[in-house]
């Protein structure tokens, strides 16, 4: 099994639900397409990085790859690039609702089985001192949306509806149904 993926977190979580993997990024294209949806996007993504990564190795290897897109009105978010692009995204999120989207692909055998997973995550209003302490802590500068729920932003988290996991990166309960429908 490989997961075509170089985020910690993922590898995390698949850790939780499979003991033996191999990771192997996928160099691709990340960008969105004008107009396009952040569910179309996730899923396009992560078909992409499993078809990348398989085309590597043995026909009959597991690919798992996922891809995480935050959206706000549906704007979607990447990773800040700076300062300036990091506020406007908590102005954006800050006091608001708005969906976290993975699009999960696995690749077996030349089946491909696809999920895309959607939570809503309302954040409490966060102050200009409290976003300023939080980007100077660097953890935003790789997530998608400038957070991370699972480290220093959790507490800027009021309310989550849907998947945990899913906002992590990698939707485990959908992730096991994929796995299962694929082998």
């Amino acid at each position: 099994m490989i997961l075509a993926s170089q985020s910690p977190r993922r590898k995390e979580l698949l850790s939780l639900i499979q003991d033996e993997f191999v990771v192997m990024p996928a160099d691709i294209d990340e960008s969105v397409l004008s107009g396009e949806r952040p569910d179309v996007f996730v899923e396009r993504l992560a078909k992409t990085k499993a078809e990348t990564v398989a085309k590597q190795v043995d026909f009959d290897e597991t690919v798992i790859a996922a891809d995480t897109a935050v959206a706000v009105d549906g704007l979607i978010l990447n990773k800040p690039i700076d300062w300036s692009d990091f506020q406007f995204m908590m102005s954006r999120l800050s006091g608001r609702t708005h969906q976290v989207y993975t699009g999960v692909c696995v690749l077996s055998a030349g089946v491909i089985k696809q999920a895309v997973v959607c939570t809503d995550v309302t954040l409490r209003a966060i102050t200009a001192e409290e976003q300023a302490d939080y980007w100077a802590s660097g953890e935003p500068s790789d997530k998608a949306g400038g957070y991370g729920i699972q480290g220093r932003a959790a507490r800027f988290v009021a309310h989550i509806k849907g998947s945990y996991t899913n906002v992590v990166g990698l939707p485990l309960v959908e992730l096991e149904a994929l796995l299962t429908d694929a082998t």
